[in-house]
């Protein structure tokens, strides 16, 4: 095998996939006021199945969860109706793939959710230097959320797992726990966000009982093989930074993950976005404690991906950017072709443009 054809070879576990090219999950904004997806959203996941494992932008398990503007959710019969068309679009060009599960926490604004819908978080302690877009109003203050209650708590992990039934009944592959990025997991885990002086604040036992009770009971409801995680360590996103005792703290946490058979644990770099990068002697410790799948992601391009695969510092590679302006990009890889640029300017803006508009290579005669 050349050093090149490691991306295009397959990975044989719990769940076989087709090769070690991963769509990274990417807020798209494209669903509904409502946050139904679209019939767009099929299109373009369809596109992009050539992808040995698709994961979808993060979508909310509940009304609570809908911060953003059109971001889509999988809480109500409507949308899990609608998803089945982006799934059946997947599956007829012979991909897979998995839905991103997130749910926002403070990270939100009231005039993206429904009118009884509220912003909660582990603590009342608004993110900081970060607004929210509002469609027709621009970008505003984000509002000090409400602490969860012990109830909250149990309705939000109650909530996750019926997500991921509900992303099975709209015949997905698996799920995605969304554990970074700063969002509502994230913000328990991190005692910066997280300044609670009951069983879920303190010790990183306590930080990490959400997440973890999720990933078990959502273990317990569609099976180990159909579960991954997404963790940003050392990340700086949504006013969630590094901390002291992050290592030992992810070390644990990965570790809990690992007695879970977890299928996969995908971890972040935010180097590419600004941040710190991820030092690679957590990235190694983590992978060490985890006997699943490990997937990286964070401003790959073909030559690093092909590197860090050789190397075996992971066993898939995740891409976002270049497969929103690249729907035929495994087939880019392969021909060393040119590959389009992202308009930053159409990322999140609703309709086709910037979306279902970018070219694919010509047929080679």
């Amino acid at each position: 095998m050349s050093s090149s054809d490691i991306l295009y070879s397959k990975i044989t576990s719990a769940q076989d996939f087709k090769n070690r090219i991963v769509m990274a999950p990417m807020t798209r904004s494209r669903a509904t006021e409502d946050h139904i997806p679209t019939p767009i959203m099929a299109a373009y996941y369809g596109e992009r199945a050539s992808a040995g494992l698709l994961i979808t932008e993060g979508t909310s398990p509940s009304p609570n969860g809908v911060g953003y503007a059109r971001i889509p959710g999988i809480y109500n019969d409507q949308q899990i109706d609608a998803w089945r068309a982006v799934t059946k679009a997947v599956h007829a060009n012979g991909g897979k793939i998995f839905l991103q599960i997130m749910h926002t926490g403070r990270v939100s604004h009231p005039d993206n959710m429904p009118n009884d819908a509220k912003i909660v978080a582990p603590s009342a302690i608004a993110p900081e230097n970060t607004k929210m877009w509002v469609d027709g109003k621009g970008e505003l203050e984000i509002p000090i959320p409400n602490e969860m209650t012990s109830s909250d708590i149990e309705q939000v992990i109650e909530e996750f797992v019926q997500a991921a039934q509900n992303a099975i009944a709209a015949d997905f592959d698996g799920v995605e726990i969304h554990g970074a990025n700063g969002y509502l997991l994230e913000q328990f885990f991190n005692p910066a966000s997280n300044k609670r002086e009951d069983e879920y604040g303190g010790s990183v036992e306590n930080r990490s009982k959400v997440i973890l009770e999720i990933a078990k009971r959502t273990v317990a409801a569609i099976g180990a093989d159909r579960v991954g995680v997404r963790l940003s360590p050392n990340g700086a996103m949504n006013d969630v930074g590094p901390w002291e005792s992050q290592k030992q703290d992810f070390e644990y946490l990965v570790s809990q993950f690992n007695s879970l058979n977890l299928l996969y644990l995908h971890l972040l770099d935010h180097q590419a976005m600004g941040a710190n990068p991820l030092p690679d002697d957590i990235r190694a410790s983590l992978q060490s404690k985890f006997d699943g799948i490990n997937i990286l992601c964070g401003g790959y391009d073909k030559s690093t991906a092909i590197k860090d695969l050789t190397n075996e510092k992971a066993d898939m590679i995740a891409f976002g950017r270049p497969f929103v302006a690249n729907p035929d990009l495994v087939e880019r890889f392969k021909q060393d072709a040119d590959l389009n640029e992202v308009d930053q300017d159409t990322l999140y803006t609703p309709g086709k443009e910037g979306y279902l508009d970018y070219p694919k290579m010509e047929p080679i005669s």
